[in-house]
């Protein structure tokens, strides 16, 4: 027996038993069942009482939890401490979890408890699936946060909808500026059929999700009328189940969040309510989308005014300087075509592009009786036309938008020597964009006719340039603009029609 002792303690012992809820029972080493004790409850795991007594474990108890039960005494053996695990079984068409201690009660007896755990693993459970859905939702915003692209944030959406929702397929429809749901984006579809979806608000399902904003459940698509079944290619995906969630953001409908499963589904309150939240974080997620879009679009058209503001001055200069017309159009072309020529990046070449458009902008102060007079200037006339680097850095430098494109107008006029003006910069202490400009100004003002000279031929223009490398030229730069001359038809900066 488990026990033996007063007539009174056994009696305490018994009414202690039959009001505790596990189930009891003690083995030999062998595994030979000597007493056994427990409430109807837990005991329907098990054959009666009498089946079981007298028996080796194997023999009466069922298979897997038998071979633990032989692993636990195992383990006793080699130990002192007692040994816990966990059983599963169906019963009555659920699963429940039992949690089994073996605990050494004397020499050659063990003491088994076996208790009912089923509630503790559902909480267990529970709780699991409430940090999974917090770390999908957590994975969401980092999606939505630390990327601009719409796309993948909807991707990683519907990753974790089919994963943590445990359907088989899921989509989202993106409302157009025409109020037509249009398919963005699936996942765990067998068929193309909904990647041409488009319905009007009020249209088939997703249309009265929108309309409504309310969500749509549909628990058998194999009946009633349904625009699914109009499509073979649909049928061929078996879907059975659907739900559609209306994406909603500052009371805008931005879409719809489709589930499909292809069984029945059955879902708790826990379930609506996470479906719900990830509709709502696709609903940001294409807020987010469209804002940047819109910002996107309100910089393009900034940029374009900028840029139309900077050839409007340009023009300005040459209506101003007839002499000079069409200069600042040809240098900016070949600046920007010499600048691809050495490796300089796209967005750099955006600012040699401003730059170069702007690199005589320091002109506008100069008096129109030195700037086009006739004749030689006069020492201090000479000095007051150097200024104009310096003008165009005060006139631009205010402009933030105009910042990275300042090296051409400040130090177009520095050379390699450093007997250049404003500053007398040496070598490579020049920016490389005014550098690469410079080659290119010299050599188009050379040979263009200016009213106290005529225009040089262009062979002794190209010499000249070349003489000058190591001098009042970058020497590198001055070859690679020696071969881009060279494969010019025309042998001049002359802009292609």
């Amino acid at each position: 027996m488990l026990i033996q002792n007063a007539p009174n303690a056994s009696a305490q012992l018994k009414a202690m038993l039959q009001a505790f809820p596990d189930l009891l029972f003690t083995l030999d080493e062998n595994g030979v069942l000597l007493d056994y004790k427990g409430n109807d409850h837990v005991s329907t795991l098990f054959a009666s009482a009498e089946a079981l007594i007298g028996q080796k474990l194997e023999d009466v108890l069922p298979h897997e939890f038998a071979g633990q039960l032989r692993q636990g005494l195992q383990q006793l053996s080699a130990s002192d401490g007692p040994i816990s695990f966990e059983y599963s079984a169906r019963l009555t068409g659920a699963v429940r979890w039992f949690e089994a201690r073996l605990v050494r009660a004397s020499p050659g007896q063990i003491v088994v408890v076996v208790r009912d755990a089923t509630h503790h693993k559902e909480a267990e459970e529970k709780i699991k699936s409430q940090l999974r859905r917090m770390a999908s939702l957590r994975a969401i915003d980092l999606a939505i946060s630390s990327s601009l692209d719409l796309h993948l944030a909807l991707s990683v959406i519907l990753s974790q909808v089919t994963a943590e929702l445990v359907v088989d397929a899921a989509d989202i429809l993106l409302l157009n500026p025409q109020n037509v749901l249009e398919f963005a984006t699936g996942v765990g579809f067998r068929t193309e059929a909904l990647q041409n979806t488009s319905q009007r608000l009020g249209q088939g399902y997703a249309g009265k999700a929108a309309a409504n904003q309310e969500m749509v459940h549909v628990a058998d698509l194999r009946r009633g009328k349904t625009g699914f079944l109009r499509s073979p290619e649909f049928l061929d995906e078996g879907f059975r189940c659907y739900y559609g969630v209306p994406l909603v953001a500052k009371g805008h409908v931005r879409g719809v969040l489709e589930v499909l499963h292809r069984r029945p589904l059955d879902p708790d309150a826990e379930w609506l309510d996470f479906l719900e939240a990830l509709a709502g974080q696709a609903a940001i997620a294409v807020e987010n989308g469209i804002l940047f879009k819109e910002l996107q679009k309100t910089n393009f058209e900034l940029r374009l005014a900028y840029d139309n503001t900077i050839e409007g001055w340009s023009r300005a200069l040459d209506l101003r300087d007839r002499d000079t017309e069409g200069h600042t159009q040809r240098v900016t072309y070949a600046a920007v075509k010499l600048g691809r020529q050495i490796g300089m990046s796209e967005a750099d070449l955006i600012q040699v592009r401003r730059g170069a458009m702007l690199h005589d902008i320091g002109k506008m102060a100069i008096p129109d009786s030195i700037l086009m007079k006739q004749g030689p200037l006069t020492p201090e006339e000479w000095e007051e036309v150097q200024r104009h680097p310096r003008y165009a850095y005060e006139l631009l430098r205010p402009i933030d938008y105009l910042g990275s494109a300042l090296d051409i107008p400040h130090y177009h006029h520095e050379k390699w020597d450093g007997s250049g003006y404003p500053d007398g910069l040496k070598g490579t202490e020049i920016p490389l964009a005014a550098r690469l400009f410079s080659v290119i100004d010299v050599f188009d003002a050379l040979i263009s006719r200016r009213p106290y000279r005529p225009g040089w031929d262009k062979p002794l223009a190209r010499a000249y340039i070349l003489e000058q490398a190591g001098k009042h030229f970058d020497p590198d730069i001055t070859a690679e603009f020696i071969r881009m001359l060279d494969r010019s038809h025309t042998g001049d900066l002359t802009i292609p029609k």
